[in-house]
């Protein structure tokens, strides 16, 4: 190269500088930064998630308990609903203490639900179908009887003992931490061989694992890769937010967590020290290598903190899902009460703010039901023989309306609703049960505990069988069922509502298909509207010169809403009722979509 030329490039060098100096040049970063819109389109964004919780689904060796080769057998009803994704609930090996969320094997198939070349059969038949299979990531604990533990407890000196959260007898008590399933509330377990404590945020049977040991992140991140590998496409990450602890485990006082951390327990096990540590290497070493989809179950997770979780520049997870909307209408100091006259305008408050926390970037989820969760048609709708299936076409609309992922749970396509056991012997979900002593000890009323589970509470009121037809045990199983059939399978099943154009799982296809061909559904603008409106919730969907208008009646009665708009040549996509007059006055229970000119 002669010195001239030498020169020239030397110039051009320090052009180059001050034009980006002066933001003349668009830095690699930003475009970086604008790329990563909430607009950017990814599969895991337009995609419709259907949960599976595989114990109730369908079983085909007939104990009575779902298996793989039952949701096997349903992949073409499952295609048939347009949906794009399953999650499954955990079918690592267990012994059921929590069903299925305490693994005592994250690499082998739960026996009940079959083996790994069932599961194997079930991928290929999903992927072949287009579907994708995204898998529960149950790593805050593990069971009591994972070989972990099984070491850990043998010796102080044991290469596993730090594989938990322990703390030795001499020093005292460890102080409070809670245990969700215990009926004394405590998180900490004396076990004698050691003279220790262990930390179990959950069961004791669900011993705390011990994040800050970076031999457990690499085992966890082992596994993890071994699922990819095998071709699965990302997982739901269950109480994700509580893997980190402060190892001091200082005292917490009420007036801590009132100060700190909004008066919740949730919150505060949710603030981890080096949380975001562990979920940026996770995404290093794990999840960026691969095109899949990571959901955090967002326990603790407020509006204030979501973004640190899933602002795509800080290199952790896709979504998360909150916990605001479904704790809405609880009554404070009763386990899971509803109160009837829940708001619907702090419904829509929720829903908004959440939605404006996504607005610029990252990206939210919606979802109204699942395992955890009762019927969303029996908590959110009515679900009385005389509104049940509007109430639930109209939750449906909701749903795959609104900006944010869509979680739909298995069932509610068809309407299910809230089992309403009369007696606890019928309940098989340690939480209830674990709540059910509390108030035996305590001296409670029994019989209203009972009563209050029929409408807000129980977990069981989401997990039992699914009504295929009306056959003996809904078409479930030929033996008896590990958790009672609804009675109403007899007129309330998948089978009649095939046949029928108008019915709720032919609704819930349509609003599918409606969410796909409509972009603006997915990522279009989201502006509330008439918010003050007590019995109906309305809002628009806006992108690229279209808007959508959504109209639901969440009351028993008709209601009118306040619009600037003029709807009544405004095109009408889809309703909930066969007769829709646009006079801006919704039957019980309506929704309609309209496309506004």
């Amino acid at each position: 190269m002669n010195k001239s030329i030498a020169l020239s490039f030397t110039k051009v060098k320090t052009l180059l500088r001050l034009l980006l100096i002066f933001g003349c040049i668009i830095p690699k970063n930003s475009m970086a930064q604008e790329i990563k819109s909430p607009t950017e389109k990814k599969w895991w964004k337009e995609a419709v998630v259907y949960q599976i919780y595989p114990r109730s689904f369908k079983d085909t060796d007939g104990d009575g308990i779902g298996d793989l080769k039952g949701i096997i057998s349903k992949l073409d009803y499952i295609k048939s609903l347009g949906i794009d994704v399953v999650w499954l609930n955990p079918i690592y090996g267990s012994p059921n203490a929590d069903n299925g969320y305490d693994i005592s094997d994250y690499q082998s198939i739960m026996k009940e639900f079959g083996t790994m070349e069932d599961f194997n059969t079930l991928l290929k038949g999903m992927h072949e179908r287009g579907l994708k299979l995204v898998l529960d990531l149950v790593v805050n604990h593990t069971s009591d009887e994972h070989k972990w533990f099984q070491e850990s407890r043998k010796s102080r000196n044991n290469p596993y003992r730090n594989y938990y959260h322990w703390w030795p007898a001499e020093k005292g008590k460890p102080a409070f931490r809670p245990g969700a399933f215990e009926a004394d509330g405590s998180g900490w377990r004396y076990d004698k061989t050691t003279n220790s404590y262990y930390l179990h945020y959950f069961s004791y049977k669900q011993p705390d694992l011990n994040w800050e040991n970076p031999k457990v992140r690499q085992e966890i991140y082992n596994m993890m890769r071994w699922w990819l590998n095998k071709g699965i496409d990302g997982f739901r990450m269950d109480v994700i937010p509580f893997i980190s602890k402060d190892t001091t485990f200082p005292v917490i006082t009420q007036a801590d967590l009132n100060k700190n951390y909004e008066g919740r327990w949730d919150v505060y096990m949710a603030e981890g020290p080096h949380l975001h540590d562990y979920l940026k290497e996770m995404n290093q070493e794990v999840l960026s290598k691969y095109d899949c989809m990571s959901l955090a179950e967002g326990a603790g997770m407020l509006k204030s903190t979501a973004l640190n979780f899933v602002d795509p520049d800080r290199h952790e997870l896709n979504m998360g899902y909150h916990f605001d909307g479904t704790n809405l209408g609880y009554i404070p100091g009763y386990f899971k009460k509803m109160n009837p006259n829940w708001s619907l305008i702090e419904f829509k408050k929720i829903y908004s703010d959440w939605d404006a926390v996504y607005d610029k970037k990252g990206w939210g989820t919606i979802y109204l039901g699942n395992h955890d969760q009762p019927r969303m048609t029996s908590r959110w709708g009515n679900d009385s023989p005389e509104f049940r299936a509007q109430s639930s076409k109209m939750l449906t609309t909701f749903l795959l309306s609104m900006r944010g992922t869509p979680y739909y749970y298995n069932g509610d396509e068809i309407g299910m609703v809230n089992a309403k056991f009369d007696k606890i012997e019928d309940y098989r979900d340690i939480e209830t049960i674990a709540e059910y002593e509390k108030v035996k000890i305590a001296g409670g009323d029994l019989k209203q505990f009972i009563e209050d589970q029929k409408t807000g509470g129980a977990r069981d009121n989401g997990r039992t069988p699914f009504q295929w037809d009306n056959s003996k045990n809904a078409g479930f199983s030929t033996a008896e069922p590990w958790l009672k059939v609804n009675d109403n399978h007899i007129t309330l099943n998948a089978e009649v509502q095939e046949k029928d154009p108008n019915s709720v799982l032919n609704y819930f296809r349509k609003m599918v298909n409606l969410r796909k061909s409509n972009p603006a559904l997915i990522y279009g603008k989201y502006t509330l509207v008439d918010k003050d409106n007590p019995n109906i919730y309305a809002y628009t969907r806006e992108l690229d010169g279209k808007k959508l208008l959504i109209l639901l009646n969440f009351s028993n009665k008709t209601a009118t809403v306040n619009l600037d708009y003029d709807i009544v040549n405004a095109k009408v996509l889809i309703g909930n009722y066969t007769d829709i007059s646009l006079d801006k006055n919704l039957k019980p229970y309506e929704a309609i979509i309209l496309e506004l000119k």
